[in-house]
């Protein structure tokens, strides 16, 4: 039972750090003053955006009374009618878990605040965040007094500031590692956290670290900055030092990080991840938050310049002792082991077997394993979070660890705990094995409470776990070790760039019906610290998605040659093969008897019943609208297959020609007989749909049609493989947004061509 603010307020008095402690009464303060409306909505949505507190959709977006709204959320930003005023509306609050590193105690206060002020479920974050759904903004300043007073902090989880920082959980442990970056990480973290220099961005910076170039646990790749431990022999002695990347990062469009230094040493980490901070607040978009990524940046001034400036502002940086104080005590804050290393015993107990199978991994101490704990859709529940608590004092010193693939890692494990292990877990349900395989499906929350979500990610995982389980193709080592990634809108928070198997929300209208889809990416490398990026190849109906995995996956087993990964598969049977394959499971049946497919997996109510209508010949009545957005599709694959080939300019040329495509859809839904010529549909487009803000996103604002205008105005110079890349990608997602425009406008403008049937 929730106990009141005032109270919790007197119990942790003089428990909390003082610092802490005075941002939550000023954020209660704040709360107090918005709720008299005495703070502008802005103001105060930044406020509660840097301590982590989130609104979001609620009901999957649909309210008590069965009306269909985009969201519930915080103050003056949702719906004012309905059985829920603003303030009762739950929103999310996000939990900031550098490097992962939790312990008993924390785990105690997280089911506590999860049983008390949430939903019973704590989530874990693809970047080991932990985040609380359904919570109350006035709840909010004791569930952050209550995780001061363990050493977690809410500060800075979400906003235009430092985000979590991540790092490899098996850091420390790994026999692959040039050595532990987990002190690096914690420095870092400790340092950036509410540091002047980093409160003046336009967006968000992301930094990761990793112990090795080789495994995916750090993903350092994909980051605004990434850190991989190296080694070198100078002099006959070993030496460390720090690979560091800049500007990576996904979102709508990715970016691979670019290298900023080989071989940094270890005390510049802090001083130079100052002055990267400085250059950003200094010089990055502040106006248009569509362009205000640290990658942009990068990209527009080029590496070498970025770096220039970088360093210049490292050299003018006034000496503070913190970058020395806090890297040394991190330094020493060690883990050790609880018990001494012994043998496993005999255990003849099959579930045991599999899991150790897939949830076990040796580390370079000998004796001890890391096991990991599988949370399915990285949900668990209060029971689970104090039972892991409880063998994590009983079995070792506390060492947990969330990952990025949603689950929990216990560290230092003696393997003859490993059956004891195994018995808790399996007690209270995390006793499932296929930890890091495919059946480990990772998914955003998408529609269950992101108000960005498009289709049902975690009911499309949820669907795919399931069928996955017992499908004879996991018994294939090959297809154990793949990777299905799942977001709910183009913005990758489930990573779906970085999956061998990667799927995010669009949607479609099929005979006036709106109906949830996905666009399959392919072509993704999730190792080498995420490697390189896939790319959308078509969009599929949310239901048919299951049947398009287990298709894909059988064509691999039985086509592949020997040692052949999913990748280099992909990339020798090339995507136009993949796409025959499935081309027939893009299409929706037409008739009542086709309902299923109007509802997404997880939510049995219609996605849409809006714009109905019925044609009144023997064919089907189709919009030329639709004619054009399907050949502005074929264009971009096209571009895709002209990309993989190598052909970079034609490439370009194609992605940039099916932008010009969908935008004159657009225009001659309104100027039917609009020139076939560049300028006149940019401009057209621009006067009808940019600046009457018609095409504009709920969400992104002008982002996509930004993208038009963007590759517009730098047709005819010449493409390098990665920008020719990034239009690609713009391009599929000015196309969705032509779509989702298009769906908005209603059917009155819309010219049809009636077609027969065959």
């Amino acid at each position: 039972m929730k106990t009141s603010n005032t109270l919790w307020k007197e119990r942790l008095s003089g428990k909390l750090p003082s610092d802490l402690g005075r941002e939550v009464d000023i954020f209660e303060t704040q709360i107090a003053l918005r709720k008299q409306g005495r703070v502008e909505e802005r103001l105060f949505a930044e406020a509660r955006l840097r301590r982590g507190v989130y609104g979001q959709r609620y009901d999957n977006g649909q309210r008590h009374d069965g009306v269909k709204v985009q969201q519930l959320s915080y103050p003056g930003q949702g719906p004012t009618k309905g059985p829920h005023t603003l303030w009762d509306a739950p929103g999310m609050q996000r939990i900031k878990i550098p490097f992962g590193g939790l312990n008993a105690s924390q785990l105690e206060v997280l089911a506590e605040l999860a049983e008390e002020y949430s939903d019973g479920v704590a989530h874990i974050t693809t970047r080991q965040d932990v985040q609380l759904h359904f919570v109350h903004v006035e709840d909010t300043p004791t569930v952050m007094r209550r995780l001061a007073a363990v050493g977690i902090t809410t500060r800075e989880a979400c906003g235009n500031t430092v985000r979590n920082v991540t790092a490899c959980p098996y850091a420390g442990v790994c026999p692959d590692e040039a050595f532990d970056v987990t002190p690096y990480a914690r420095a870092l973290s400790r340092f950036l956290l509410g540091h002047p220099d980093c409160q003046d961005f336009g967006r968000k910076f992301k930094p990761a670290f990793s112990g090795c170039r080789q495994h995916a646990c750090g993903l350092v790749s994909m980051h605004d900055l990434g850190v991989v431990a190296e080694t070198r022999v100078v002099d006959g002695a070993e030496k460390r030092g720090l690979r560091l990347l800049v500007g990576g990062g996904l979102g709508s469009v990715p970016y691979q990080a670019k290298l900023f230094d080989e071989f940094l040493a270890p005390e510049e980490l802090l001083p130079i991840a100052q002055a990267i901070a400085r250059v950003f607040a200094r010089l990055g978009e502040k106006k248009n938050r569509n362009r205000a990524r640290l990658k942009f940046l990068v990209h527009d001034l080029g590496i070498e310049k970025f770096r220039e400036l970088v360093l210049e502002e490292r050299s003018i940086l006034p000496h503070d002792s913190r970058w020395a104080d806090y890297l040394a005590e991190a330094m020493r804050e060690t883990e050790l082991p609880l018990a001494a290393p012994d043998a496993m015993p005999e255990v003849d107990s099959e579930p045991f077997r599999r899991w150790l199978g897939t949830n076990t991994r040796g580390q370079k101490q000998a004796g001890y394993v890391v096991a990991t704990v599988t949370l399915p859709l990285g949900d668990v529940t209060p029971t689970q979070l104090r039972a892991l608590a409880d063998v994590a004092r009983r079995l070792t010193r506390e060492t947990i660890r969330t990952t990025v693939e949603q689950n929990f890692v216990i560290r230092w494990v003696s393997k003859r705990d490993l059956p004891a292990l195994f018995e808790v877990l399996d007690s209270v349900g995390l006793g499932q094995p296929g930890a890091g395989n495919i059946v480990d499906v990772v998914a955003c929350p998408g529609t269950d409470t992101c108000k960005l979500g498009i289709s049902s990610s975690r009911g499309l995982a949820a669907e795919l776990r399931t069928r996955l389980a017992v499908t004879s193709l996991q018994l294939d080592g090959a297809i154990q070790n793949l990777h299905i990634k799942i977001s709910g809108c183009f913005n990758s928070c489930g990573q779906h760039h970085v999956a061998d198997l990667g799927f995010y929300g669009v949607s479609r209208k099929v005979s006036g019906y709106a109906v949830p889809h996905f666009q399959v990416v392919l072509g993704g490398e999730w190792t080498n610290n995420g490697g390189s990026y896939g790319l959308p190849m078509i969009a599929v109906p949310s239901r048919n998605i299951p049947e398009l995995v287990q298709r894909v996956c059988e064509h691999y087993v039985t086509t592949r040659m020997s040692g052949e990964s999913f990748k280099q598969f992909i990339k020798r049977i090339g995507k136009a093969a993949v796409r025959e394959l499935v081309d027939d499971l893009a299409r929706v049946p037409t008739g009542q008897e086709n309902r299923f497919y109007f509802s997404d997996w997880g939510d049995p109510r219609e996605y849409s019943i809006d714009d109905i209508g019925v044609g009144e010949c023997a064919g089907e009545v189709i919009s030329s609208f639709e004619f054009d957005l399907a050949a502005a599709e074929r264009e971009v694959f096209e571009a895709q297959l002209l990309l993989e080939r190598g052909e970079v300019k034609p490439a370009g040329e194609t992605a940039y020609a099916s932008m010009l495509h969908a935008a004159k859809a657009l225009v001659k839904t309104e100027h039917w007989d609009i020139r076939d010529h560049a300028d006149d549909i940019v401009s057209e487009f621009r006067k009808r749909f940019f600046d009457t803000e018609r095409f504009f996103d709920p969400f992104a604002g002008g982002k996509f049609a930004q993208y038009l205008f963007g590759a517009h105005a730098k047709a005819g110079l010449p493409y390098s493989a990665e920008t020719a890349h990034h239009l690609v990608e713009e391009a599929q997602l000015f196309i969705e947004a032509s779509h989702t425009c298009y769906n908005r406008m209603g059917p009155q403008v819309r010219p049809v061509v009636n077609v027969q049937p065959a």
